[in-house]
């Protein structure tokens, strides 16, 4: 009985070990270099947060005087982080009302405050990895309204807040795709385009792929023109990436800890009740 109780144990935690590709048919997603109990970069996080997102997103779950459990003080919050006149206990709610809103920009922009645990995909990649890579994706692109467009969120409803610390990017797309021919034959082509930095794209390579073998498929690459700017950039989006995985679950370092915890008591307790079993046993033939 307890053999097939210790099978079932290990059964669990292999199927929970187990990875689950994310994002499957589109952008792959980065691993977020978070460390969620971090608090400089926590705070740093805070303040990008509150200067770049809270224009348009709100993050109604959560209190400012929250923000004490990343480091900060009440007068440290206050000064820094509120510019409305509210209180500290207040919630981090904006001003733009959700007709306003959804007039303005077609669909209200959507509240924050879980969105790391919103993204996070089953037993697989955390939501943390998408946030990062989807603050990380942005490229200028004139035939979209906003003159935005996003690698992981194609044709996002929003512009890029962060554009100026993100710095000139190009992207190139690589599309390998089968084509019917004018005799009704087929061949495999494979197409390049680039979207220079003022969002203009245009294809530098189109070729006829022989004896291709493979499946249709694409491909997207950005690249950081300013190398300098994209380390700090790639450093900014970290922190706030870390703030927004802090933000969707605050007590989340100590459910880990007491979850250490509690499996070291189940171990003891299982050994005692193993020599417990044991003893009790023993005079039964």
């Amino acid at each position: 009985m307890i053999k097939k109780i210790l099978g079932a144990l290990l059964l669990v935690v292999s199927v929970g070990a187990s990875p689950v590709m994310a994002s499957e048919g589109g952008h792959p997603w980065d691993v977020a270099p978070v460390k969620i109990n971090d608090q400089a970069a926590l705070q740093n996080g805070a303040k990008l947060f509150v200067n770049y997102c809270m224009n348009c997103h709100s993050a109604s779950l959560l209190r400012y005087n929250n923000l004490t459990q990343i480091g900060l003080t009440e007068d440290q919050i206050v000064e820094n982080l509120m510019f409305t006149g509210k209180k500290v206990g207040d919630k981090m709610t904006i001003a733009m009302g959700h007709n306003d809103a959804k007039l303005w920009f077609g669909a209200a922009p959507p509240d924050l405050s879980l969105m790391a645990r919103a993204k996070a995909e089953n037993l697989g990649q955390p939501g943390t990895d998408y946030i990062y890579t989807y603050l990380r994706t942005f490229y200028r692109d004139k035939s979209r309204d906003l003159g935005w467009n996003n690698l992981v969120f194609p044709n996002a409803g929003m512009p890029n807040p962060l554009w100026e610390r993100q710095g000139p990017v190009e992207v190139t797309f690589t599309d390998v795709h089968e084509v019917e021919k004018e005799d009704g034959t087929k061949e495999w082509r494979e197409t390049i385009s680039k979207v220079d930095t003022a969002g203009y794209k245009s294809v530098v390579s189109d070729k006829v792929l022989t004896d291709f073998k493979g499946h249709a498929s694409s491909h997207a690459e950005i690249t950081y023109l300013d190398k300098e700017k994209q380390a700090q950039y790639d450093k900014d989006m970290a922190d706030l990436t870390a703030f927004m995985g802090w933000m969707a679950e605050p007590q989340q370092e100590f459910r880990k800890t007491l979850g250490i915890w509690v499996l070291a008591f189940l171990f003891i307790f299982f050994g005692v009740m193993w020599q417990l079993n044991k003893s009790y046993w023993k005079h039964v033939k």
